[in-house]
């Protein structure tokens, strides 16, 4: 009996529960659309439909089928994201070593954190747009400070949590504060630096999306747009937003993953 609780109350268990209850819901709802005769395509398809649109050779562009169209679109986005996501990773530990190390940087960049976190992505991007006069770099940039502020703020949180005792053990050896950061402060804050990485990584991901949707030039968030004004296969936004939610989750495990790469010692979380 015991056993058997264990396995139900596992993780993979309630989240296979999780997803077959989604299912469920999810078919019920198309079937009761399908009654109303409506085009179950154009509101609510199967998710059978969906998967089949993955597969079909029907082209819903001049050369290209649905699925290809995705992922040529997805190439776009998630490059821009990954550049975004990257910078905005080193310039937030960066900043957060430096606060760190000065109490007079601390005070003087928080509340500039503060106010970059407050602004809308729906305000920010035309800004960011009409200073850099390219939609690339716009959107670059706007991953990356949507990057910055979680992996910045954990950061500073890892630097801070390390003990006082810790501090004194070292200063008693004569360490030098190079080797202070590099033997205590920064292996300390990695489990932090990480969970700013899974929170901000899925952001870049959506916001990249979301900028696309406003300023076009490609990308998801573009073929998003054109298939729900009817300008292509509807099936084409079904898959992207299937394909953003699998990538987001994905982005998420894989900082997970690497840190247990960089970080083998770290006891897991239970």
């Amino acid at each position: 009996m015991k056993a058997i609780k264990k396995v139900l109350l596992s993780k993979q268990a309630v989240v296979f529960v999780w997803l077959l209850g989604l299912i469920g819901i999810w078919e019920i709802g198309a079937t009761i659309i399908e009654q109303t005769k409506r085009t179950p395509e154009n509101v609510l398809p199967h998710i059978y439909q969906i998967i089949e649109s993955v597969f079909s050779s029907k082209l819903v562009s001049s050369s290209q089928t649905a699925f290809q169209l995705v992922m040529t679109s997805a190439g776009e986005t998630l490059l821009r994201a990954g550049v975004g996501f990257l910078i905005g990773a080193a310039c937030g530990f960066v900043l957060a070593l430096l606060m760190n190390l000065s109490g007079v940087v601390e005070k003087v960049a928080f509340p500039y954190l503060m106010l970059i976190q407050m602004i809308p992505i729906l305000g920010m991007a035309p800004i960011v747009l009409a200073v850099t006069k390219d939609i690339n770099k716009s959107r670059i940039i706007i991953a990356a400070i949507l990057t910055f502020y979680p992996v910045c703020t954990n950061t500073l949180a890892g630097f801070k949590s390390v003990e006082r005792e810790k501090h004194e053990l070292m200063y008693a050896l004569a360490a030098s504060k190079y080797e202070i950061y590099k033997k205590l402060m920064i292996p300390s804050c990695i489990p932090y630096f990480f969970t700013g990485l899974k929170i901000s990584a899925p952001m870049a991901i959506t916001a990249s999306i979301l900028v696309d949707t406003l300023q076009g030039g490609g990308g998801l968030g573009c073929m998003l747009s054109q298939s729900l004004k009817h300008a292509m296969s509807i099936y084409v936004f079904w898959q992207i937003v299937f394909f953003s939610a699998i990538i987001g989750i994905f982005s998420y495990y894989l900082m997970g993953l690497i840190e247990r790469l960089v970080a083998p010692g770290r006891p897991k979380k239970r």
